[in-house]
Parts: structure tokens; sequence; C-alpha cells
């Protein structure tokens, strides 16, 4: 009897979670992934440890190498080997090996897509120069790298203040470089915090010596052969090294006219992750997630997403109908700026906006331990804000940033939201208490405390 056959798309998170999950299931089973570039499963979060010499290698930052699997005759790992088309009738897809120039169908009895995204590059004269660079993928982070650790490049100009537009910064100036960080939006890292926290970490980012422009409109990259500069409506921004960072587009162009897309070119999934073909399914950072405090389908492109979708799709990849849809994520994330450290979980005002859900905020700021314990590094400032429903007080997400590393408490928070949890909830939650670490009512239990209007203890 021969035996089924699942092909993956992609070799990220969604195509390795996949995997795994495959091989614990099931045992009849021949597995095909097939990744368009030539080195396997780099993780792109991971760029910055590399920029900044925190890696073991380069080649190390990675989730894992077609070795891993070489003794599994049910596994076969093909890089170079480009997707392009799914032939739904037949139930093939076609491939083409970049290396050998030769093209060739494959079957499948499933097949799951985790196609990824790329990223955006500005549409505006200039834009091919030479060292107009992105910052995604094993190309991009050695070729970052290089210029890091060129004395000849002395100006740096990031065009995005997001999370990899703010990693980009940091690593740059740890690299003692010159370092500009321009948005369109008002205020850095705008769609992920509110402003109680941005203007924190705008203010902190200035004074480790990083200019921040935002509110830009992006005219031209200047140069002859290559960037010489940045220009925008109101200013002229000298750059040896353009840094793109201003966010993703799906990899779906291929996917036209056979998987239902939206206008946007995310790939369309029913409540059980399956495309509009039959025995084939979508996950991961090309698709819309289905956002609990949101109740809607929204853009979250992570790894833990991914992950746990793939884990979804695998467990019920051979029923009809699954007995329960897909529960659905929070959305969580976090990230160092200098010397601050925050996380952040759910809705914000920005992200709920975008979803048309109504919010009340709490922003509350106080000391992680007792008032007796001193403070200072060991003692510092806490700042927690939480996001709620207004009528019913179910929590809707929240973010916390301190210099200290409280970022495990977001996953506090996103383990409230997914369960729904109220803000009386958090209020009243049992957490420890020892002095050497919290205050009688945690720094959560006081920021629920808050937001219900009690007085600070």
């Amino acid at each position: 009897m021969s035996k089924t056959k699942v092909v993956i798309v992609g070799a990220s998170h969604g195509g390795h979670q996949s995997i795994l999950e495959l091989l614990k299931r099931y045992d009849d089973i021949d597995i095909k992934l097939f990744e368009a570039g030539d080195f396997v499963s780099f993780m792109s979060c991971g760029t910055e440890l590399y920029l900044e010499n925190a890696v073991t290698d380069v080649n190390d930052v990675r989730n894992f190498r077609p070795s891993d699997f070489a003794q599994d005759k049910n596994v076969e790992i093909l890089n170079n080997h480009q997707v392009t088309k799914i032939n739904a009738d037949q139930k093939t897809v076609t491939v083409v090996d970049s290396v050998n120039n030769t093209t060739q169908d494959y079957p499948y009895d499933k097949l799951i897509l985790s196609s990824g995204v790329t990223p955006k590059s500005i549409p505006v004269p200039g834009n091919d120069l030479e060292n107009v660079y992105l910052m995604r993928g094993f190309d991009w982070a050695t070729k970052i790298k290089a210029k890091l650790e060129d004395p000849a490049v002395k100006n740096i100009t990031i065009i995005g203040a997001g999370y990899i537009g703010i990693e980009a910064a940091e690593a740059a100036k740890k690299a003692g470089k010159n370092v500009t960080i321009i948005d369109m939006i008002d205020r850095p890292l705008g769609t992920y915090l509110d402003s109680e926290m941005t203007d924190i970490l705008a203010k902190h980012l200035e004074d480790k010596g990083v200019k921040v422009v935002t509110g830009a409109h992006i005219q031209e990259y200047v140069g002859t052969g290559k960037v010489s500069a940045v220009k925008t409506s109101d200013a002229e921004y000298p750059s040896d090294l353009v840094i793109q960072a201003a966010g993703v587009k799906p990899n779906t162009d291929w996917l036209k006219g056979t998987v239902d897309l939206d206008d946007r070119g995310w790939i369309k999934n029913n409540e059980y992750l399956q495309t509009n073909l039959p025995d084939v399914y979508a996950l991961g950072d090309a698709t819309l997630a289905y956002s609990i405090p949101a109740d809607n389908h929204v853009p979250i492109a992570l790894a833990t997403v991914a992950r746990r979708e793939a884990r979804y799709v695998v467990k019920h990849l051979f029923e009809k109908t699954p007995a329960l849809p897909f529960k659905g994520v929070v959305g969580s994330s976090a990230l160092s700026v200098f010397d601050y450290h925050f996380a952040e979980t759910g809705l914000n005002s920005f992200t709920a906006k975008r979803s048309n859900v109504e919010i009340k905020s709490s922003f509350y700021s106080g000391s992680l331990r007792p008032a007796y314990v001193l403070a200072g590094k060991e003692n510092p400032q806490v700042c927690v804000q939480l996001f709620f429903n207004p009528s019913s007080h179910v929590l809707l997400g929240g973010a916390v940033l301190s210099t200290y590393d409280v970022t495990a408490q977001a996953n506090v928070l996103a383990l409230a939201v997914q369960h729904k949890l109220t803000v009386e909830d958090l209020a009243d939650a049992d957490f420890f208490f020892q002095p050497g670490f919290d205050r009688q009512w945690s720094i959560l239990n006081v920021a629920a405390q808050h937001a219900l209007g009690e007085k600070d203890f």
C-alpha cells in the first residue's frame, strides 16, 4: 500500500512544525517540503542577535537543517525548489529546480501552504541603487553584517520604525554608526504600543543617539550608482546604507487564479484553515489569523501563530470536517530597545480601531517591588497598560515596559485574554509575594486595580 503524500510549501516555522507534527502522529506518510531559497529555515527574528555578535554562528540561526531529518526516510527537504503552480485537478504541484533549471510535477494527497511573506521595497526613485537593502533572510543578514563592519559606512538610514527597523537601528548604533530612523506614521512602534509607552521609547532612542524622524514622506533615494542620501519632503539625510524595514507582503502572486485571495493578496482560509481547493490548507504569515480578542481575521506575522496553526492543521488533516474550528490566537511579541524591554499582547488602540472593536484603556506606572526596597536597578519603574471591553471588562490586550526584564508578565496577560478573563479577575488573581521579586499585590494586580479606580497600595 502506497504512503499518503503530503507536500509542504515553505521551510519556516509553519513548514517545520508541520513536519514535526506529521512524524509524531502518522506512520504511513511521505513528506516533501519545498523551499525556494538556498538556506533552509533562517530565523529572521534572530538577525539582530547575529548582527551584534551574540550567536554561535550565522549558520546556526535557523529552525532546522535538512540533515536533521536525513535519517527519516519519510521526509525529503528540497531547497532551491520553487513551487510555481497548483494543479488541483491532477492533485500535483509544479516545481522549478533553480539549480538545474528543470521543472517537475509532484503529486500530493494533502498540500500545506506556508509560503510566508516578502519584505516591501519603497516604490520611490532610487530604490534600485547599490547599498539599498532589505532586512529579511540569510542573504540580507550577511550583507548588512558586512556593512556594519565596514569603516567606510558611516551613515545608516533605516526606513520603518517597527520591530525590524528598531532592531536594525540598535545594531547599527552599537556598531558605531550614525543612525537615522524614518517612518511615515507619527511615532516609532506606533502599531504595537500606545503613546504612553512610545513616548518613553522615542525619547530613549534619541538619548542613545538615534535620530528619529516621524510623519515623513520619502520622495527619493539619492545617488549615482550607489545611494548617498534619503530625501523626504522636508529634508535630506546622508546615507551610505539604507535598510528598508517598511513592512511585508504575502508571497502569493503564484497562487492568483487558483487559490482564493483577498484584495491585498492574503490567502483566504476557513475556520478549519482549509482553502477553496480540496485537501489544500494554508497557514502562517501569508494568511490572516483569527484573533481571539478582535473576533476577526487580521495579519499577525509571528512564529508562534504559524506553529499553532500547523499543529491544528496536522492534527485534523484527515478529517473531512474537524470536530472543532481553530481556536485562534492572541498575538504576543516582545522587543528590547537599548535599555528598555517591552512585551505586548492582544489588541491596542491602533489594532482595535482597525478591527472596529470598542476598547477602554488604563495606564499604570509604579515600582516593581515594595517602596522600602531602594529604587534603582533592582526596584525599577514598570509601566503596564491594559485594554478591555468597556461594558464587560473582558481583557482584550495589554503591554508591559521597564528597564528591568518583566516581559514574561505579558504571557500572563496573554493567557488572561485567551481565556476571556476580566479586569476584576486580574485584580484578584492569586500571584506569589516575596519582596525580592514583587509586591504584596503583583504589579499586574495593581494595574488592574488601578483600571478599576482603586487607590494604589
